[in-house]
């Protein structure tokens, strides 16, 4: 995605980088938020208590870490769909900004690489309030967007390969801190839950 809109492209597209970066960012927000919150209002008649909550949600996230390592053979379901690139030169940006941070903010109607998009949901749903859950999709929406601010300087063909250099330089160690961060915080709710 980062590849996808920057400053060089939309110029070459006649568009303006700013317009459908903002757009973007919007969608991934706005997206994140109403999938949040509906995940959230859809928990709230689900009465459990803390402890147990924080119970699911740490047994939900020990086994995304066991798929994201593929303990067992365990495979990761998730769909082969792609948010489709041809809108780049049908629509203006940010029709396309915003409709490709919409769906990129679900998580879950594109490509799933790691566990923790559903187990994000999970947490959504598991918050038992609207406010809550669009508090965790926003924050998911964003996390996921904000990252398209680091191409805000791509204004040569140079530069852009340069950034796919360093982005397949970090993705195996981003894999590991992931991991990492994702069983720490799975210990925590897990210690949480039996107090």
């Amino acid at each position: 995605m980062l590849g996808s809109i920057t400053p060089l492209g939309e110029r070459g597209r006649g568009s303006r980088w700013g317009i459908t970066v903002s757009a973007y960012l919007l969608g991934s927000a706005v997206g994140g938020a109403a999938l949040g919150g509906a995940l959230g209002w859809i928990g709230s008649p689900v009465d459990l208590s803390a402890n147990a909550r924080l119970l699911l949600l740490g047994v939900a996230i020990a086994i995304g870490v066991a798929f994201d390592l593929r303990l067992g053979g365990l495979r990761l379901p998730t769909t082969r769909r792609q948010v489709d690139e041809t809108w780049r030169a049908s629509y203006r940006g940010w029709v396309w900004g915003l409709t490709f941070g919409a769906q990129l903010a679900l998580g879950v109607i594109t490509v799933v690489t790691t566990a923790f998009v559903y187990v994000t949901w999970l947490a959504a749903l598991l918050s038992g309030s609207l406010l809550a859950g669009a508090a965790v999709g926003l924050a998911f929406g964003l996390a996921r967007a904000l990252p398209i601010l680091s191409v805000a300087g791509v204004r040569t063909s140079a530069q852009l390969l340069g950034v796919d250099r360093t982005l397949q330089r970090l993705a195996r160690p981003a894999r590991r801190l992931t991991l990492a961060a994702g069983a720490s915080i799975g210990g925590l709710a897990l210690l949480g839950a039996a107090r």
